[in-house]
C-alpha cells in the first residue's frame, strides 16, 4: 500500500501544480470578448455582481477592440451602468497603448501623491466665491433591476462663498420656472419631487477630506490612464469609519456616518485630481440607505481672470429601502457657466440630452 501511494502522490502533486499554474495564466491574460459577454449576461439577474465584473476588467484588461456592438450589449445588460461603461473605456485605452499604461515606480507614485495632497489642500483653502448652474437628470429603478425610470430634470443655481459654503436655488423643474417662494438654502429637496438630492460632495470638500492627515487614508497606486488627454496615475484609497467625514442622510430626518473607498485619477504634470470616485462603506445595517457612491470629473475652468480645477460632471447613485422595497436613485449632474459670485443665472440652456448618454433600448 505504501509503495502504491508513493508512486501516485507525485503524479497528484504534479496535477495540482499544473492546475494552479493554468489558473494563474488564465487570471493574468486579458479578457476575451466572449468572457465579457458571459460576465455581463449575469447582470440582469445578479446586479450585485457589477463591482466584481468591474474589478475583473480592471485587473485583467481586455484583449480585443471594443466595438459599438459590444458597447450596446453591455449598456443593455447593465442598465447603461456608467461605472461599467467607463471601466471598459479605460481598458480599451490601456489595450491600445500598453506602454503608457505601465505602472510607475513606487517612488514616483509616492512623490506624485505627496504633491497632489499639497495641491488639493491648498486649492481647498483658496477657493473663489462663485456661482454655477447644475443641470440634473434624476432617474429611479426598483429593486436591483437598473431599469431606470425618468423622474425629472432640474436646473439649480449653486453659489459658493468661503464664509457660508454651498447654497442651492431651484431655477426650474422640467423646464418650468418656479415662483418667488423658492429661496436659496443648503437643502433644495423641499422644492422638488421625490428623488435623491445631494450637497457638499460635488466640490472640493470631499476630496480635500481624503487628503487630510486625520483621515488616515490608505493609498495604493493601481493603474495608469489617459483622461482628458492627460496622463494620470490611478490610486485606490480607503478611509475607515472612525476617521471618515462622509455622512449619509435619509428621509431628511436620520443620518449616519460611513467609511469610504474608491479611486482617484491624478494628473502627472499638474498634480491635480481629475476624477474622484467615492463609495460608502461600513454603512450601519439598520440604516435605510444600503449603498451610495459618487463619481466626479474635474477640469480647469475660468472664473474672472483666474483658472481653477472644479467639477464639470458628476453622478450620484443611492440605494435605499422605502416601505420594505429597495429603490435605486441616480442623479446625473452637469455643471455649466462658472462665474464670479453675484452674477445672475437665468433659466436658459436647460437639460441638453447630448450631455447624457441615451438609455439602452429594450431587447425583445
Amino acid at each position: 500500500m505504501y509503495k502504491f501511494l508513493n508512486r501516485v502522490l507525485p503524479a497528484i502533486v504534479a496535477v495540482c501544480v499544473w492546475s494552479g499554474s493554468t489558473q494563474a495564466q488564465v487570471q493574468n491574460r486579458p479578457l476575451t470578448s466572449k468572457e465579457i459577454v458571459s460576465l455581463v449576461y449575469q447582470l440582469p439577474q445578479h446586479p450585485e455582481k457589477r463591482d466584481e465584473i468591474v474589478e475583473e476588467i480592471r485587473t485583467r484588461g481586455i484583449g480585443f477592440p471594443l466595438t459599438p456592438g459590444l458597447r450596446s450589449l453591455v449598456a443593455t445588460k447593465s442598465g447603461n451602468d456608467a461605472l461599467l461603461r467607463r471601466t471598459l473605456d479605460e481598458a480599451e485605452r490601456r489595450r491600445t497603448n500598453p506602454t503608457a499604461s505601465a505602472l510607475p515606480s513606487e517612488a514616483e507614485a509616492n512623490e506624485l501623491l505627496a504633491r497632489a495632497r499639497v495641491a488639493t489642500l491648498a486649492a481647498a483653502e483658496a477657493m473663489p466665491d462663485f456661482i454655477v448652474k447644475q443641470l440634473i437628470k434624476r432617474t429611479a429603478a426598483y429593486g436591483n433591476t437598473s431599469n431606470w425610470i425618468p423622474l425629472d430634470n432640474l436646473s439649480i443655481a449653486v453659489s459658493y462663498r468661503a464664509n457660508v459654503g454651498e447654497e442651492y436655488k431651484v431655477l426650474a423643474v422640467n423646464g418650468m420656472p418656479l415662483g418667488p417662494e423658492v429661496k436659496e438654502s443648503r437643502d433644495y429637496s423641499k422644492y422638488v419631487g421625490p428623488g435623491a438630492s445631494s450637497s457638499g460632495v460635488e466640490y472640493i470638500s470631499a476630496l480635500a477630506d481624503i487628503f487630510k492627515p486625520e483621515a488616515r487614508t490608505a493609498f495604493k497606486p493601481v493603474d495608469t490612464d489617459l483622461l482628458q488627454t492627460r496622463r494620470t496615475i490611478v490610486y485606490e484609497y480607503e478611509v475607515k469609519l472612525p476617521y471618515s467625514h462622509l455622512t449619509l442622510t435619509a428621509d431628511k430626518t436620520s443620518s449616519a456616518n460611513a467609511g469610504s473607498r474608491g479611486r482617484m485619477w491624478v494628473d502627472r504634470e499638474t498634480n491635480r485630481v481629475l476624477r474622484f470616485e467615492q463609495i460608502a462603506t461600513e454603512i450601519p445595517p439598520d440604516f435605510p440607505i444600503t449603498a451610495a457612491s459618487t463619481l466626479i470629473d474635474y477640469d480647469w475652468v475660468t472664473i474672472g481672470e483666474n483658472r481653477f480645477v472644479l467639477p464639470t460632471r458628476s453622478e450620484v447613485l443611492i440605494s435605499a429601502v422605502n416601505k420594505r422595497q429597495l429603490v435605486q436613485s441616480r442623479n446625473e449632474i452637469r455643471f455649466r457657466g462658472y462665474q464670479k459670485y453675484g452674477a445672475e443665472l437665468k433659466v436658459i440652456d436647460e437639460i441638453d440630452e447630448k450631455d447624457f448618454p441615451p438609455e439602452p433600448s429594450p431587447q425583445p
